[in-house]
């Protein structure tokens, strides 16, 4: 057959592949991956799990096993005839100035640029607005490869010295360099080892950070973390001599987060045995000697302190306030029953910043933002005026500064900066996205639809103006549900190669997560975990039968906790779709609370060991091993070699066993990304390159012409 020449252009003239379904792509022979006779007992129930060896991930047989399943998915994917030309049209997209939004320490702003396809953003500073930009931190030079990336970086107050991670490889693993900000010059040891930390400098003299013991058993990356500890390291000293301040053997299987105020008079400690709900302490560093004092004494509700006037602390927190509320209360006596209520709970989700000595309440209002300007005192200023239904992420500043910034972004609004005036209240763009993309081709709709038990589950739905609903769409929809993490209109660069394809991407806001509060999130944990796949098929279903794709036409995609979710949908309706991709994803839900610090996600998912009732309710929709042997979709499972947080033990296992039972035509494949963990600090190369995969395995495999 004679194929048109294509054209690629800053303009991109694409080539309809019309003679490329008409091929067939060959799928060489998954390894014969070897099995063991391992068996657990739960409460009288035997369980095999005969791909238990893949949870040695350091071992040579299990890294000669990644090489194989990489050989047979890098096999298949080159054969997709437009993977290359897409490749290029997504570093055409990709390839635009970033900024993040600025920040001011010492007499320098800060703020973190990539020139287009730089591997990680430069972290830059200036003098004022229009100081001439200079390099402070360039993380591309950490390594070789652009692995190494820059995990967030604190100052201290007057500027002086800052202390920043680096993550190697994505590891949650890091490490701490201090350095003068001067001349960058290195003040003394880096600390190794860190995990899960902020870093809270008092003075110049030190900083708290948190951080675990290594694993006694198993892999620096798989082992179980048990005893986080926060510790304060003095400058100059060795890191084997800092000063355990909090938790340890007393306090096992907790979360340590600590944080200083502003002004650095009170250490504040969030002890936390889960994702949800926490203790909490402070400590008055202006009263030499003084004590640790607990405010909350137990995990039912969650607490941070927000800020303080001398004494007077402001909480935001959710206590007999499901949708949060902020509080006052004197440090001289901060538990509860003094607390006064200062901004009331509304039906609205609230979060919250201070900045310029003004309390800024986000709210979500289905799922899209909504934001208010308080003073101290609790009386509202105004509202603020955002471009359009979306996002807005930002806001913070310190006490003295006159003007705040903010990032807004929606499906189809690029993330542009804006600068706000505090005392007047008047927005200015300061930096807007250079993507090329025209939002007025595009438009994103919000939905209503029913779950199986009748609830309303809202739906975003974004495609180009104009689009025919005549159920031969392709359609991306992407979930998570859970966590009480909410999901919120955010542009991606990377979703315009399905859009500007006649497809569309939905998005809806499932049980589990915090779009409602704690409410919505308690309705799709432990055994009411269920409702969360539940809206998800019902989404499916509402997408169907509103004509927006079909399930022909249909991919489901998620990740982490999101991953569980398409793992469960690949087990419960194979039928109603026709590719999915579960990307580091909790698949073993019997033995995820074996590995790091997986033991706290039990909040929201309970654990084999708690009940008879518990594992077997948990053993029924654990994708690993609710799978059997039937026809599936295509699936692409994504994992990472480095991922310390859901270990990738969990996608070996799981692939392994799909891979198995397989009994109909469609490739199954396990995508291991090499030097990256769980996602954060990847390379732009590696986001790129896994980019490309899952949209030229998606359009394959659902025949879209390119």
């Amino acid at each position: 057959m004679k194929k048109t020449p294509c054209l690629f252009a800053l303009a991109v003239l694409f080539c309809s592949y019309t003679y490329a379904q008409q091929m067939t792509i060959k799928t060489l022979p998954y390894p014969q991956t070897k099995k063991v006779d391992t068996v657990d007992t739960y409460f009288g129930t035997p369980v095999p799990d005969p791909y238990r060896w893949l949870e040695n991930d350091q071992a040579p047989d299990t890294k000669a096993w990644v090489k194989e399943e990489n050989k047979v998915t890098q096999d298949y994917l080159k054969q997709i005839p437009f993977r290359e030309e897409m490749r290029k049209r997504l570093e055409v997209l990709w390839n635009y100035e970033k900024y993040s939004a600025p920040f001011k320490e010492g007499k320098y702003t800060y703020f973190y640029k990539n020139d287009g396809l730089q591997s990680q953003a430069v972290l830059y500073r200036q003098i004022g607005d229009n100081g001439t930009p200079e390099v402070f931190l360039d993380p591309n030079k950490f390594s070789a490869d652009g692995t190494t990336s820059l995990q967030g970086i604190d100052f201290t107050k007057n500027g002086e010295l800052a202390a920043y991670q680096i993550s190697e490889g994505g590891s949650d693993w890091r490490k701490v360099i201090v350095i003068k900000t001067d001349d960058k010059s290195v003040v003394g040891d880096t600390l190794i080892d860190v995990k899960f930390s902020g870093l809270a400098w008092k003075s110049t003299e030190g900083f708290y950070y948190s951080s675990y013991d290594k694993p006694k058993a198993g892999s620096k990356l798989s082992g179980l973390t048990q005893y986080h500890k926060l510790y304060h390291h003095k400058l100059g000293t060795a890191q084997s001599t800092d000063q355990l301040i909090f938790g340890g053997d007393k306090t096992p299987r907790r979360y340590i987060g600590a944080y200083l105020t502003e002004d650095e008079r009170f250490l504040v400690i969030s002890a936390a045995t889960s994702t949800t709900g926490n203790e909490l302490y402070i400590q008055d560093l202006s009263k030499p000697g003084s004590q640790i004092v607990n405010v909350v004494n137990n995990f039912d509700n969650q607490h941070s302190v927000l800020d303080n006037v001398g004494s007077k602390l402001y909480i935001i927190t959710n206590i007999y306030s499901p949708n949060f509320k902020i509080v006052t209360v004197d440090a001289v006596n901060p538990t509860i029953t003094h607390w006064k209520d200062l901004i009331h709970e509304t039906k609205n989700v609230l979060t919250a910043s201070t900045g310029g000595g003004k309390i800024f309440a986000e709210y979500l209002k289905d799922a899209t933002s909504f934001v208010q300007q308080y003073d101290m005192n609790g009386k509202l200023e105004r509202t603020i005026s955002l471009p359009s239904v979306g996002t807005a992420s930002g806001f913070g500043a310190k006490k003295e500064e006159k003007e705040t910034y903010y990032t807004f972004t929606s499906y189809v609004y690029p993330p542009t900066i804006f600068k706000l005036n505090i005392a007047s209240g008047q927005s200015s763009v300061y930096k807007k996205s250079g993507v090329k993309f025209d939002p007025e081709l595009y438009e994103s709709k919000q939905v209503f639809y029913n779950s199986k038990d009748k609830t309303k589950i809202p739906m975003i739905i974004t495609y180009k103006k104009g689009t025919v609903l005549n159920g031969e769409n392709p359609l991306m929809l992407y979930a998570y549900g859970g966590f009480g993490v909410s999901l919120t209109p955010a542009f991606s660069t990377s979703n315009i190669i399905l859009l500007e394809h006649g497809g569309i991407y939905a998005v809806p806001n499932l049980r589990g997560g915090g779009e409602y509060g704690e409410t919505w999130h308690k309705k799709g944990i432990k055994m009411k975990k269920q409702n969360v796949f539940d809206d998800f098929i019902a989404a499916a279903e509402y997408l169907i039968k509103n004509k927006y794709t079909s399930k022909e036409k249909l991919a489901i995609s998620g990740g982490s906790n999101g991953g569980l979710l398409i793992g469960a949908m690949l087990t419960q309706r194979p039928d109603l779709f026709k590719v999915a991709f579960p990307a580091v994803g909790v698949m073993d839900m019997l033995r995820y609370n074996k590995f790091t610090a997986g033991a706290g996600w039990s909040y929201d998912y309970g654990t084999a060991e708690d009940s008879k009732e518990m594992f077997e309710y948990l053993y029924k929709y654990s994708p690993y091993h609710a799978l059997k042997p039937q026809a599936y979709p295509a699936t692409m499972v994504t994992t990472a070699d480095h991922d310390d947080r859901v270990v990738p033990a969990h996608s070996f296992k799981f692939g392994s066993r799909l891979q198995e039972y397989q009994k109909g035509p469609a490739p199954v494949l396990i995508r291991i990304e090499t030097n990256a963990g769980h996602g954060a600090g990847q390379s732009t190369a590696q986001v790129i390159s896994s980019q490309v995969d899952k949209w030229a395995f998606m359009f394959w495999n659902l025949g879209v012409k390119w």
